[in-house]
């Protein structure tokens, strides 16, 4: 028997020695080829990428980590992947990092700090290349594990001026006080805040749309539903329901998801109310879907994928040890004009 059919016997695996002598040359050289490193020969390089192929090698990423002392891992936690919001950021994240030789690994919190914080103790001891997390809503604890861990991290889809910290998104607020004043040149005076999930993005369009409204004179308190309930096109058929038979007075509703605004839309046609005739209906996200509806739905669309993307860039150059030109960027979002409003 061969000694490269001994060690494979022996391990269960093809390994990165027997990749080095099926193509004769030493296992550092081997894997500096299979790792694109310059200064490989042209030539060697083919020769080892066809033995791996022929003997079906998989790079061992534990063994890869405890010669670098850290993985090829990226941890992404998001808060839910039932919510195409974070999908379209998980795959444009994935396109990114992949190409690189990075392998994100998802974690969903479910919105809870605790969870995340188990999570990122769980990530944290295998020591990743780096992280990718959603919003600055945490535990203390979990900060100072990742502070103390060293490892590189870039935060999305909200923005701060902190020192040392990098961050992609877009102003929260900002874009629930651009869609409230939307309302307002519109010639609406009662216009209503419908909210479920209440996570930190959704108080923080609250706050957009209660500035708007505190700059014309029109804020009530009474017009803000708000539903600690998951976000549904279900709830925000019955929010509305609700919305309409308590407060008749409302001429006008920004529902904090598009989910919830679809679902308002189609309790509104099953109820026989004109939009936007008798009342507005605009949402947030531009979720699919929503250019579809009976009329089509008023949104605010985000940059999902490009905040997806550019973290992951973000990311990337961190852990080359690069430093990013600012630790701050603002992709802005862009309002949906449709039928709904």
């Amino acid at each position: 028997m061969d000694p490269t059919e001994r060690r494979r016997r022996h391990s269960g695996r093809t390994t990165l020695s027997d990749v080095a002598l099926a193509a004769e040359v030493s296992p550092i050289t081997a894997s500096r080829a299979l790792r694109g490193e310059r200064g490989v020969a042209a030539d060697l390089v083919e020769r080892v990428k066809r033995a791996a192929e022929q003997l079906g090698y998989v790079p061992d990423p534990a063994a890869r980590a405890l010669a670098s002392q850290r993985s090829t891992q990226v941890p992404v936690l998001v808060p839910l992947l039932s919510n195409a919001l974070f999908v379209d950021v998980l795959e444009a994240v994935h396109r990114t990092l992949l190409p690189h030789g990075y392998q994100p690994m998802i974690g969903v919190t479910h919105y809870d700090p605790q969870e995340e914080e188990q999570l990122l103790r769980s990530y944290l001891a295998h020591r990743p290349a780096g992280l990718l997390l959603t919003g600055f809503d945490r535990t203390e604890a979990a900060r100072q594990m990742i502070a103390t861990s060293t490892v590189p991290c870039v935060y999305l889809m909200e923005l701060t001026q902190a020192p040392n910290v990098y961050c992609v998104g877009f102003s929260q607020a900002d874009a629930g006080h651009a869609i409230t004043e939307h309302l307002v040149q519109r010639d609406r005076q009662r216009i209503a805040f419908v909210a479920a999930q209440l996570d930190p993005r959704t108080l923080q369009r609250a706050e957009g749309y209660r500035r708007c409204l505190r700059e014309h004179g029109l804020y009530d308190a009474r017009l803000e539903l708000l539903s600690p309930q998951p976000s549904s096109m279900r709830l925000g058929g019955e929010l509305l329901e609700d919305l309409l038979r308590t407060r008749p007075e409302v001429d006008a509703v920004f529902f904090c998801n598009d989910d919830l605004a679809q679902g308002g839309l189609l309790m509104a046609l099953k109820l026989g109310v004109n939009v936007p005739g008798r009342i507005a209906v605009v949402g947030f996200n531009d979720l699919s879907g929503s250019d579809q509806m009976v009329p089509p739905l008023t949104t605010v669309r985000t940059p999902r994928r490009a905040m997806g993307e550019a973290s992951a860039q973000m990311l990337l150059g961190l852990m080359r040890g690069e430093m990013p030109p600012r630790n701050s960027m603002d992709l802005g979002f862009e309002m949906m004009l449709r039928g709904s409003s």
